[in-house]
């Protein structure tokens, strides 16, 4: 028999994969027929495309066809002839016992005047996506209308691309679909931290072209200037060949199909977005997966019904975890909020309290899975657990659903791993959980852990070693490009993950200036201009100031250097000075007048010693017991440049009244009457801890071999962005396997160790000087690479306390 599909999509791919899996006997000939003129990818993941993924990456089709299956692409359906059993194309007729319509959804752009005009794109197709990107580049400002999740998709990928973004959202707060006013306006504040505009309660009336720009009137009276403005305001049914074929439509759009996916034509099925069971319609792609496996089952004879799905989300937006679940309101709600942390929670329950009935989690989704297994049931613990951040260690019921995306339960998962699948790779191959939006995949990693599995510890799916492998790796075979390590010991091109770690193994070995031909592409962003980089798309200039001691002389250089070229100057916790505002063509200038100066490179930007922090010392306080800042300067001038899983901060305090605040440090000193105290393992930030005490009253030589094997012993094992604070609670048995390894030699280390770090030392170069002397490097500091000595127009600067800050251009043009 004869069947045709219409569309390669997700579901379309889904669909002819399940036929293939289950038609055994070879009942069904296949032609599937599809307008564009890609295979079937992955649309949940569209925005990786904005970050390194490519076209190969994204797809879900395999390197071959089923047998007995014809894929015709860039041959779109013209007509249906219903009474001929026929579907015509362009090319030719295609006969049919049984016709899918797979045919998805178009993006839905509001009826503004002007919204066709140069500059304009809508988020759906990787097409889409590369004529944005072309367009964008060069350009400065860009606006998103459309505040659900893939206006906030098309958002971030305007952020990748370099552009100050805006955000307009018809509703009266993001995400309308999937969260409540609440949840949405702790999202918003997430977002609007990454300097995003976001306006809600109001919609576009008009797109005019004013030059090379466009301006955007709003129903608020809000008129919005940008470069170009991508559509991303949700999608409507494609029904009109089902129109056209007399096929009956639902009120508010798409083919009306019941339980069985069937049309009011008996051989016309409709899957995915396009279809309208019982009249509604389904926009993800989960319910689009049980609507083909029920369609698989029908044709071969079966009489499996569609039943509803689950439309439970888990995702991350612009950084920020969302997740919605169940209903998200109920006879009593429950919520929890921490501004300051920009979390919020809310559980809908029963009246009594003793039914979950759903959820929305902002912020930490961490609960989530345990939750939403939980719907319809009791809570599964304390409400206050799944309120506040993280989540509680919960056992999931074997009926939970893992994978909504795909229907998969905790017990396939784990009927998996008992029939052998002892990986993540292995168990979605053979369930598919976490081959779609693979917001699951910390799930899977936990069931191999329940059933015992020992878990890989590779760094990504590129290569099969740990960091720690890798680093061994590239010291002890002399590699020296990243091309020549996924060569020998890896597959594929590398990602997002890899390509950052090596290039940190690269500098930690001493592999030349980090700008240096092929490891220049590998870097970290703000290690691409030697600078972080402001949410104006500024940079900053920290010069090294070791020990906080700096002389009047280099001091007015500073100044002068701020003055002249307009910056914000902020004296920083770790008594450097940060110059803030600096555009990307005046970096150079900047350092030129820096280096004269004597001043090197602070290392802001990198993965790097940051600071070693002092107090005056025994030199000038009554209370000091030693020389703080000349340690501190020693072991600054040590440090410098030395690049590192993750930063690495250092303090020295002149006595034990601690002014220098050394035990917040990854390594931090305390003089003491006999010598110096040596604290390992702190660290500020979201959860600060305290250093531990590992040496007492040492000499500074046996002081500085020590922080010398500390520091080369975690940078040879530690994981990918690994504090020193998690690395030591994560070694087998802690401070006291350290103090074996570096003080006791009881591995045999502690001359290589050593040495390591002498040639660190000798071989220090200051990365900014380096650039300075290099015309080849010096070419990367433009704003526009057609036109290198002009300016970022969309760069403004106001007044507030006598400097410069950021001024965001007024939203308003009258």
């Amino acid at each position: 028999m004869r069947l045709v599909v219409v569309g390669n999509g997700m579901v379309g791919q889904r669909l002819i994969e399940a036929l293939a899996a289950r038609d055994t006997d070879g009942r069904w000939s296949v032609t599937v027929l599809a307008e564009e003129h890609r295979r079937a990818y992955d649309r949940v993941r569209l925005s990786a495309y904005f970050e390194g993924a490519t076209a190969e990456d994204l797809t879900l089709a395999p390197a071959g066809v089923p047998s007995g299956t014809d894929i015709r692409l860039g041959e779109p359906v013209l007509a249906v002839d219903r009474a001929a059993r026929v579907v015509r194309t362009a090319a030719g007729s295609y006969p049919y016992d049984a016709l899918v319509l797979a045919t998805g959804s178009f993006p839905f752009v509001p009826p503004a005047p002007g919204r066709d005009a140069r500059g304009c794109f809508v988020y759906r197709t990787l097409d889409d996506l590369e004529a944005l990107r072309e367009y964008a580049n060069g350009r400065s400002d860009g606006i998103v209308v459309g505040g659900g999740l893939l206006g906030l998709e098309a958002a971030n990928a305007l952020r990748l691309l370099g552009l100050r973004t805006s955000v307009v959202e018809f509703a009266p707060h993001l995400m309308p679909m999937q969260l409540d006013p609440a949840g949405g306006a702790m999202l918003r504040r997430r977002i609007e931290e990454l300097d995003i505009a976001v306006h809600t309660g109001t919609g576009v009336t008009a797109i005019a072209t004013d030059g090379d720009r466009l301006r955007v009137d709003t129903a608020g009276e809000l008129a919005l200037e940008a470069d170009l403005v991508v559509f991303a305001a949700g999608v409507r049914p494609r029904d009109d060949l089902a129109r056209t074929a007399g096929l009956a439509v639902a009120e508010r759009g798409g083919i009306l199909v019941d339980s069985s996916l069937r049309t009011n034509d008996p051989a016309v099925f409709a899957i995915g977005e396009c279809a309208a069971v019982e009249g509604r319609c389904y926009g993800l792609v989960a319910p689009g997966y049980a609507m083909a496996d029920v369609v698989v089952d029908r044709l071969l004879g079966g009489a499996a019904a569609f039943g509803g799905a689950d439309t439970s989300t888990k995702l991350k937006l612009l950084g920020v975890d969302v997740a919605s679940f169940g209903r998200t309101a109920g006879a009593l709600d429950v919520v929890y909020a921490d501004p300051a942390n920009g979390l919020y929670a809310k559980l809908a329950l029963t009246d009594d309290a003793g039914t979950l009935l759903g959820g929305i989690l902002v912020g930490d989704a961490t609960a989530y899975g345990a939750l939403r297994a939980a719907v319809g049931g009791p809570v599964p613990g304390k409400l206050a657990d799944f309120l506040s951040a993280g989540a509680p260690d919960v056992a999931l019921p074997g009926h939970a659903q893992v994978c909504s995306c795909n229907n998969v339960t905790k017990d396939a998962v784990l009927a998996a791993i008992g029939d052998g699948c002892g990986d993540v790779p292995a168990v979605k191959a053979c369930t598919r959980a976490g081959t779609t939006c693979g917001s699951c995949v910390p799930l899977l990693k936990s069931l191999l852990a329940e059933a015992g599995v020992a878990q890989s510890t590779a760094l990504c799916e590129h290569f099969a070693y740990t960091r720690q492998e890798l680093f061994d790796l590239v010291r002890v075979r002399g590699i020296r490009t990243f091309s020549a390590l996924v060569a020998g010991y890896g597959t594929g091109r590398g990602c997002d993950i890899c390509k950052p770690t090596v290039a940190s193994i690269l500098a930690s070995l001493g592999n030349g200036h980090i700008l240096d031909g092929e490891q220049a592409a590998l870097q970290d962003t703000n290690d691409h201009f030697l600078a972080n980089i402001q949410r104006d798309g500024t940079y900053s200039v920290v010069p090294r100031i070791p020990g906080g001691e700096i002389t009047p002389e280099r001091l007015i250089v500073i100044g002068e250097v701020a003055r002249d070229f307009g910056l914000y100057t902020k004296i920083t916790g770790g008594q450097r000075i940060d110059l803030l505002g600096a555009r990307v063509e005046q970096l150079p200038d900047i350092w030129r007048r820096l280096v004269a100066a004597g001043f090197e490179s602070g290392h802001a930007y990198g993965k790097a010693l940051r600071t070693v922090k002092s107090c005056v010392g025994s030199t000038w306080c009554r209370y000091g017991v030693q020389d703080s800042v000349g340690l501190a300067v020693a072991l600054e001038l040590r440090y410098r440049g030395l690049r590192a899983p993750h930063k690495i901060k250092s303090a020295v305090s002149g006595c034990a009244r601690e002014c220098a605040e050394a035990r917040s440090k990854d390594f931090g000193i305390i003089a003491t009457e006999q010598g110096w105290n040596l604290y390992l393992g702190g660290n500020g930030g979201f959860r600060p801890r305290h250093a531990d005490l590992f040496l007492s009253d040492v000499d500074t030589d046996t002081l500085v071999r020590t922080v010398d094997r500390f520091l080369m012993y975690y940078i040879r094992t530690a994981d990918r962005l690994q504090r020193t604070a998690a690395w030591i609670e994560g070694l087998d048995g802690g401070l006291d396997h350290l103090r074996a390894v570096i003080v006791d030699d009881r591995l045999g280390l502690c001359a290589d160790l050593d040495a390591a770090m002498a040639r660190h030392v000798a071989a220090h170069t200051d990365e900014w000087r380096d650039v300075l002397e290099d015309p080849v490097k010096l070419r990367r500091f433009v704003s526009f690479v057609n036109a290198p000595s002009t300016p970022d127009p969309s760069i403004s600067v106001g007044r507030e306390r006598g400097q410069p800050v950021p001024l965001r251009l007024p939203a308003v043009r009258r």
